[in-house]
């Protein structure tokens, strides 16, 4: 049987009576643990290591735990902003200092956290979330659409429809969006004979590449992205790289660079003809 330690320390530093009692552990091996200083008593029923996340401690006190925004970004989905305050979920509709708290009706899950993301962040962020829990596998799209039947959440149903499981890195995801917004038509992953594939394809004419070694998977990755860019000169189509920086502190002009290669192709397509 595990040490009252080792158990604390596999569910995160943190832990309730009911579940080291159903564990295994004694009532007595708890009195010792917090007498000898190896746990502490966060409040009635809830104990933790001394050097657990101070977030988790926090929340257990207040009989919570991390959501939303805050759980996206220890599960290193794809979050363009951190969480001002910290997100929690409790079962409880008691405000907690400090912190934006979400309620559940049960054990948080993957599912309930990437619907608080879709009810509590701006669209863009939240489909960045929710397309990367979809393509990780910690979502399934159909529980995704069925958890929004209410009319007035329309608009969620609508943004989950625009999840792109195929997108392979949060800057083809910022880019999509926002070029969608502006009526443009973008193709993702679109395979160009010779060369692959390019991230986004738009209006079928100018193409859009994710520039940035920290989105890749790998320096493989990194090193065949180069040389696909390489080929869009060779093969004549126009492509344009774009960064996580750009899109998010220049969204506005990121699109009027889209609009302006636009015109200069077509352009030179009126000329060719």
């Amino acid at each position: 049987m595990r040490s009252l330690t080792a158990l604390l320390a596999s569910t995160g530093g943190v832990g309730t009576t009911a579940t080291l009692r159903k564990a295994g552990i004694a009532r007595r091996s708890i009195e010792t643990g917090v007498l000898d200083g190896s746990v502490v008593r966060l409040a009635r029923g809830i104990y933790a290591l001394p050097d657990a996340d101070p977030l988790l401690r926090q929340a257990a006190r207040h009989h919570a735990v991390p959501g939303c925004v805050t759980t996206a970004q220890a599960a290193e989905l794809w979050v363009v902003r951190g969480a001002e305050k910290p997100h929690l979920a409790a079962n409880h509709g008691r405000s907690i200092p400090g912190c934006v708290v979400h309620r559940i009706t049960g054990p948080l899950t993957d599912l309930d956290m990437v619907c608080q993301v879709l009810r509590c962040l701006p669209a863009l962020e939240a489909l960045t979330i929710a397309e990367s829990a979809v393509k990780r596998g910690l979502v399934q799209l159909s529980d995704l659409r069925d958890s929004f039947p209410a009319s007035r959440e329309r608009s969620l149903l609508a943004l989950v429809g625009r999840i792109r499981p195929q997108s392979e890195s949060i800057i083809e995801t910022m880019a999509r969006y926002l070029l969608e917004e502006a009526g443009l038509t973008v193709e993702l992953q679109v395979n160009i004979r010779g060369m692959g594939h390019v991230d986004l394809l738009v209006d079928g004419i100018v193409g859009v590449e994710a520039d940035g070694y920290a989105f890749h998977s790998s320096r493989a990755a990194y090193r065949e992205d180069r040389r696909r860019w390489n080929l869009t000169v060779v093969k004549g189509v126009p492509t344009l790289r774009v960064t996580f920086e750009m899109l998010l502190g220049e969204p506005a002009e990121f699109v009027r660079m889209v609009h302006r290669a636009l015109a200069v192709c077509r352009s030179a397509q009126r000329s060719a003809s």
